[in-house]
C-alpha cells in the first residue's frame, strides 16, 4: 500500500526519510561537482594516454557499480568493448566476494574499480592481479580504505566524493541516489581523457546543472500533480512495473530503475529494451498480472490480504528517436490489453544531460515509493 497523503506532506516525508535518501537525490548535482574536482586533483586532467585502451574492464560491488559499467557501455559505444567483471563466488578464508580478470586481459587493457565501501579484500586482490598482467588500474573509492593501499603508487585512486553537508545513512547505500554520481563522474573525466567518451569539464558542469534542475522539479515541496517523480511513484502503487526503454542511454537507466526499486522499496520490476520488450513481456499483459485479471477466489480475505499486483508499462526514452520507433507499437500493445502507461522523456540537451534527467527522475520516484509504502516507512 502506498500512502499518497505522505507525498503531499514534506515534513512527514523528511521524518520518514531516516536513511537520507531524499537529500542524497537532491544533492546529486553537488556530488558531480565535488567528484569532478577530486578527479582533477588526482591528476586525471594531466594524463597523457598513449591511445585508447583495447578494452575497459569494470569491477565493483553493489547496484551503483553495476550501473556504472552499464552506463559506460552505453556511452562508449563502439569506441572500445566494455565488460563488467562480476563476483565469481565467495572466498573461503575471508568470507568475501572475489573477482577475477578474464584470461585475455593484459597490458593494453584498462581496469576500473568502483566501490562505495573500499574494504572488499577481493577488489584489492583483483588490483594486484591486474598489476601482474600489466593492466592500467584506476579506482574510485573512499579515500581512507584498504583499497587505496592496494592501488597507491601503481595505479590511480580518486577519492569518492562524499555528501556536501556531512555523511548520512544513504552515503553507504550502494543504491543511494548520490552514490552512482560519486563513482561515475571521475570515470567520465578519465574516459574523456583517453578518448572513449566526450565529457570535458564544461559537459560535467552541464550535467550537474541538469541534476539541480531535476531536483527542483522533483523535490518534496513540489505537489504531485506537477512533480514527475511523485506522479510516477503514485502511478506505480500496487503495480508490477514493466520498464520498457528506447535509446542507447535509456537502457541502463531502465535497468538501474528496476534494481533501485528492488533495493530501496522492496518492489519487483522487470526491464527490457524495445522492440525486444514486446515479445518478452507480452504474456504478462494477458496473464495473471494483466490489468483485467482477477485471481481472487471467493474465499479470499479482502480485508487482511493486499490487492494483487497488475502490470503497468513505464516507457523511458532518452530523446526523440530518429527513424523508426517501437514506441507506437508499445503503446498499442499495452492499451490493447487495458494496461496503463507512464512515459518519461527528457528535455532537449546533450546526451549526458538527457541521461542525468532520466536517472534523477527515476531515482526520486524510487525514493518516494520507498518512503510512502507502508511496509517500508
Amino acid at each position: 500500500m502506498l500512502d499518497e497523503s505522505l507525498l503531499e506532506a514534506p515534513d512527514a516525508l523528511a521524518r520518514a526519510d531516516r536513511r537520507g535518501l531524499l537529500r542524497g537525490a537532491a544533492e546529486a548535482g553537488a556530488r558531480v561537482r565535488t567528484a569532478a574536482r577530486h578527479a582533477a586533483e588526482a591528476g586525471i586532467a594531466g594524463l597523457t594516454p598513449e591511445g585508447r585502451p583495447r578494452a575497459v574492464l569494470v569491477a565493483g560491488s553493489g547496484t551503483a557499480a553495476v550501473g556504472v559499467a552499464d552506463l559506460i557501455t552505453a556511452l562508449a559505444g563502439a569506441s572500445a568493448p566494455v565488460a563488467c567483471i562480476r563476483p565469481t563466488g565467495v572466498a573461503p578464508a575471508a568470507g568475501a566476494l572475489r573477482w577475477a580478470l578474464p584470461g585475455w586481459a593484459g597490458s593494453m587493457d584498462l581496469l576500473l574499480v568502483v566501490t562505495a565501501d573500499g574494504t572488499e579484500p577481493g577488489l584489492s586482490l583483483l588490483a594486484e592481479q591486474a598489476y601482474r598482467r600489466g593492466c592500467s588500474v584506476v579506482a574510485v573509492a573512499p579515500g581512507r580504505s584498504p583499497l587505496r593501499e592496494a592501488v597507491d603508487g601503481r595505479g590511480l585512486l580518486v577519492p569518492m566524493a562524499t555528501a556536501p553537508h556531512g555523511e548520512y545513512d544513504a552515503e553507504t547505500s550502494a543504491a543511494g541516489p548520490g552514490t552512482l554520481w560519486a563513482l561515475f563522474t571521475p570515470l567520465l573525466a578519465l574516459l574523456d581523457r583517453v578518448g572513449l567518451v566526450t565529457a570535458p569539464p564544461e559537459a560535467l558542469q552541464g550535467l550537474a546543472d541538469r541534476l539541480d534542475h531535476a531536483a527542483e522539479r522533483c523535490g518534496p515541496a513540489i505537489a504531485t500533480y506537477s512533480n514527475p517523480a511523485k506522479t510516477l511513484a503514485a502511478e506505480l502503487a500496487d503495480s508490477l512495473p514493466l520498464i520498457w526503454t528506447e535509446g542507447d542511454t535509456a537502457g541502463p537507466v531502465g535497468r538501474r530503475f528496476a534494481a533501485v526499486l528492488a533495493e530501496l522499496s522492496g518492489r519487483p520490476a522487470l526491464a527490457a529494451e524495445l522492440p525486444e520488450a514486446l515479445p518478452a513481456h507480452g504474456a504478462l499483459l494477458a496473464g495473471a498480472f494483466a490489468a483485467g485479471a482477477d485471481p481472487d477466489d471467493f474465499f479470499r480475505d479482502r480485508v487482511e490480504e493486499p490487492d494483487p499486483l497488475h502490470t503497468r508499462v513505464v516507457l523511458l526514452r532518452d530523446r526523440p528517436a530518429g527513424g523508426l520507433s517501437a514506441a507506437p507499437a508499445a503503446r498499442e500493445l499495452a492499451l490493447g490489453h487495458d494496461t496503463a502507461i507512464s512515459e518519461l522523456e527528457p528535455d532537449d540537451g546533450t546526451e549526458l544531460e538527457a541521461l542525468a534527467e532520466l536517472l534523477a527522475v527515476t531515482d526520486f520516484a524510487a525514493v518516494y515509493l520507498a518512503l510512502a509504502s507502508s511496509s517500508r516507512a
